[in-house]
């Protein structure tokens, strides 16, 4: 994977830096796995915007993928590695060894042809999905689950990995792409190896248009308010805005919101940073 910068052509193009999906080897997606994405605007079921600074956007289809990998003890091999507009990752087509075919957000190393398995006693290896109990320590992971059966919900997006640090009784302790440690039970699966793209967050868009195909509108600054708009807002001239904080008031840059009887905090050893 690598990336490349525009020659400036276009003002649009001056600062580009795309992706150059080096690992994508395919342009058209499954049509079996493909279910329809319908877009809401931002408004509620009456028309009212209820989400600001959301609405247009191109047109895109959701790609059904496998976050349980719960087909266990059948082979599958890699068919094309998938570009998904719905995430930042890449994804790889699976064709199961008694014919199925099912998405998972491809791995970091993972090549077509290669073959993967999940479940009891599958190897450790890239792409392949076991349970935290049989992973060896100190192994990178991804696409964790947080309760035995609910699917993947940790480490998904482009380039990030979590790492098996300890075990102990039903516990495993896990370091996550946030700097935080936390234990998750050893009966929750995980996918071996980081996630692909990880050029993702090097990539520059270059233009405020690029921004409205990805169906995201023009955000107002706070500071560029009045005062009955957000608490930044008003002051004479071009006023700081003062404290950083929300528009219902929260102090944002630090302000830690997380509760402090929380019934899970008794699983995070270490806060992130």
């Amino acid at each position: 994977m690598s990336v490349r910068k525009l020659k400036p052509i276009t003002p649009g193009q001056r600062f580009r830096i795309v992706n150059e999906f080096d690992a994508v080897t395919a342009s058209k997606p499954e049509k079996s796995l493909l279910a329809p994405a319908k877009k809401s605007g931002g408004r509620n079921d009456r028309g009212k915007m209820t989400m600001r600074y959301t609405g247009g956007g191109h047109k895109q289809r959701y790609r059904i993928v496998d976050f349980k990998r719960d087909k266990s003890g059948v082979p599958a091999t890699v068919k094309t590695i998938e570009y998904d507009p719905n995430r930042t990752a890449f994804i790889a087509l699976l064709n199961y060894a008694d014919g199925e075919k099912r998405y998972i957000v491809s791995p970091n190393g993972l090549k077509v042809g290669q073959t993967v398995v999940s479940g009891e006693n599958s190897a450790p290896e890239i792409g392949n999905a076991l349970l935290l109990s049989e992973i060896p320590l100190g192994t990178i992971i991804s696409c964790i689950e947080l309760r035995p059966g609910q699917g993947a919900i940790l480490a998904r997006s482009a380039g990030s990995f979590a790492q098996l640090m300890a075990r102990d009784g039903k516990y495993a302790t896990i370091k996550m792409p946030s700097g935080e440690t936390r234990l998750i039970l050893v009966t929750c699966m995980a996918t071996i190896g980081a996630v692909s793209n990880s050029d993702h967050q090097l990539t520059v868009s270059g233009k405020a248009g690029r921004n409205r195909w990805l169906g995201r509108r023009p955000r107002t600054r706070p500071v560029a308010m009045n005062p009955v708009d957000h608490p930044m807002g008003g002051g004479e001239g071009r006023a700081s805005g003062g404290h950083p904080r929300s528009r219902k008031g929260i102090p944002a840059k630090g302000y830690r919101t997380r509760s402090k009887t929380k019934a899970t905090n008794k699983y995070i050893i270490e806060r992130r940073k």
